[in-house]
C-alpha cells in the first residue's frame, strides 16, 4: 500500500509540473514581446522593407520554425539536467547589449542581443543540454542581424567590381558589345549600375543562410562533404550573383529598359535564390557521386 501511494504522488507530482511547466514559458514570452516588439517594429518599418536587408524578415520566420522544430528535442535532451547559473552572466551581457544598442541606435548591439538572452534564458531554466539541441537555430539568428554600414560598404564594393568583371567577360566572349567601367555595365545603348541588393555582401549573407539551411536540413553523415559543401557556398554564391546581373543585362539588351526596371528585375531576384538552390544541390550531388566512387574503389 505504501508504494501505491508513493507512487501516485510522485504521478500526480508530475502531472502538476506538467500542467505548470508553460507558465514560465509564457511569463518569459510576454517580457520578451513587450522588450523586443518596438525593435522589430522599427526593423520592419525600416531596414528591413529595403532591398538590401529584405532577407532579414524570413531568415526571422526560419529561425522560429527551427526552434518549433526542434523544441521536442530540446526538453528531451534538458530532461534530467539542472539549470546552469552560468546564464545569469550571459543574460547581464545580453541586456547591456539591448540597452547601449537601443539607446545608441547600434543595430548589431540591439539586435544582436536576441541571441544572448535566448542562450541565457534556455540555461536558466533547462541547462546547458537545451542550448546545445537548438544551437543551429540560434546560430541561424545572426543573418539577420544588420550590419554596420561602413563594414558592408567596404566588403560591397570589391564584389561587385568582381561580378562586374566576370558578367562583363563571359557576355562579352557570348558575342554581345559590353564594355565596363567600374560597376558600370554598357550593352547596346544602355547602362546599368550593379547595385548593392544585386551583387553585394547581403545577397551573399542571404544565400550563405540558404546554403547552410539546406546542410541542417539534409543532415549528411559524412563531415567531409558537410565542410566541403559549406566552404562552396561562397563560390556558388558569386556565380548565383553573377548569374542574375547577366540574366537583368541581357533583359534589359533585348526587351528594354522599363522591362530590366520592372517585373523582370524583381523576378530576377527569385532566379537568383533558384539558381543558388539548384547549384547547391547540383554540387550536393557531384560529392556525393565522388565519395561513392572513392568508396567503390576502395573497396
Amino acid at each position: 500500500m505504501q508504494t501505491v501511494s508513493a507512487q501516485s504522488s510522485s504521478t500526480a507530482h508530475s502531472f502538476g509540473i506538467q500542467a505548470d511547466g508553460w507558465w514560465p514559458w509564457i511569463i518569459v514570452a510576454l517580457g520578451a514581446s513587450v522588450m523586443y516588439l518596438p525593435s522589430f517594429y522599427d526593423l520592419f518599418a525600416g531596414i528591413w522593407s529595403t532591398d538590401q536587408q529584405g532577407h532579414g524578415p524570413i531568415v526571422l520566420a526560419i529561425s522560429i520554425w527551427l526552434l518549433y522544430r526542434k523544441w521536442p528535442q530540446m526538453m528531451a535532451a534538458s530532461e534530467g539536467g539542472a539549470p546552469s547559473r552560468a546564464g545569469w552572466p550571459v543574460l547581464v551581457f545580453g541586456l547591456l547589449l539591448f540597452v547601449v544598442g537601443r539607446s545608441q541606435d547600434i543595430l548589431l548591439f540591439e539586435i544582436g542581443s536576441v541571441i544572448w538572452v535566448l542562450v541565457a534564458v534556455l540555461l536558466l531554466m533547462c541547462g546547458g543540454r537545451a542550448v546545445k539541441a537548438v544551437w543551429f537555430p540560434l546560430f541561424f539568428m545572426l543573418f539577420m542581424i544588420p550590419l554596420p554600414g561602413a563594414f558592408v560598404d567596404a566588403m560591397t564594393m570589391p564584389m561587385k567590381m568582381a561580378v562586374s568583371y566576370v558578367a562583363e567577360h563571359v557576355l562579352y566572349a557570348a558575342g554581345y558589345p559590353i564594355a565596363r567601367t567600374g560597376v558600370v555595365l554598357q550593352i547596346g545603348p544602355y547602362q546599368l549600375l550593379v547595385a548593392d541588393a544585386c551583387a553585394g555582401l547581403h545577397t551573399l549573407f542571404t544565400l550563405e543562410a540558404l546554403g547552410l539551411l539546406y546542410l541542417n536540413l539534409v543532415r549528411h553523415e559524412s563531415v567531409a562533404r558537410n565542410l566541403t559543401l559549406a566552404l562552396l557556398i561562397v563560390p556558388i554564391s558569386f556565380t548565383a550573383n553573377v548569374i542574375r546581373v547577366m540574366a537583368l543585362t541581357l533583359i534589359t539588351y533585348h526587351l528594354g529598359d522599363e522591362a530590366g526596371q520592372g517585373f523582370l528585375h524583381g523576378f530576377a531576384g527569385m532566379v537568383l535564390f533558384l539558381t543558388a538552390l539548384l547549384l547547391i544541390i547540383g554540387v550536393d550531388s557531384l560529392i556525393r557521386l565522388v565519395v561513392a566512387r572513392s568508396r567503390n574503389t576502395a573497396d
